[in-house]
């Protein structure tokens, strides 16, 4: 009687732990999700007070001007866009001037020619392959997928490098929200070459 009572007593108790573990597990992930939501959410803040809309989204026009085109949102510099010629004479190496396109996601200056990234997550295209430590490493050190060539002007790097890994963790969670874009954006032109 008593070892029936014994073993009564034990599958009770794995019966309460196994519910306790059930619960933790559905309200862990509860929080989770929160806690993901929260962090896209603070992520989308921090790229709008940025301004990274303003290189990295193509463009639509209104009476009011410019506005990033929502059906390519950060998807960066439209590969069916050519960059006019730049005027010989207006970009020299020992002076600073810097002119950009209609969409304001190509640039041109004594760097030569930088177009805006693609920040969708497609993973041809974009930065759909990257995982939250290669984006931290390219805002820290200033290169590509963090060590491959510079980020070039008019990207703020220097600012960027500058935020802790959690506002960068809630922009790189922010912008793995995005629906994926394909677009591939054209390599930058070193400066001898435009």
């Amino acid at each position: 009687m008593k070892s029936k009572l014994m073993s009564l007593a034990v599958v009770a108790v794995f019966v309460a732990l196994a519910i306790f573990f059930a619960v933790s597990v559905v309200v862990s992930k509860e929080g989770m999700t929160n806690a993901a939501g929260d962090r896209v959410k603070r992520g989308e803040k921090l790229v709008m007070m940025g301004g990274c809309n303003d290189c990295h989204s193509p463009k639509k026009y209104n009476a009011q001007g410019p506005y990033p085109d929502a059906t390519r949102l950060l998807s960066g510099h439209p590969h069916t866009v050519q960059v006019p010629d730049i005027p010989a004479g207006v970009i020299t190496p020992n002076g600073w001037a810097a002119i950009t396109n209609a969409d304001f996601t190509a640039w041109a200056g004594p760097w030569g020619i930088s177009y805006a990234a693609n920040l969708t997550p497609d993973n041809v295209t974009g930065i759909g392959a990257w995982n939250e430590q290669v984006f931290i490493n390219a805002m820290r050190t200033g290169k590509h997928m963090g060590a491959g060539r510079p980020i070039l002007p008019p990207m703020p790097r220097q600012a960027l490098g500058q935020l802790s890994d959690e506002d960068l963790k809630d922009i790189f969670a922010y912008l793995k929200s995005l629906p994926p874009v394909s677009n591939q954006v054209p390599p930058p032109v070193p400066p001898a070459a435009h």
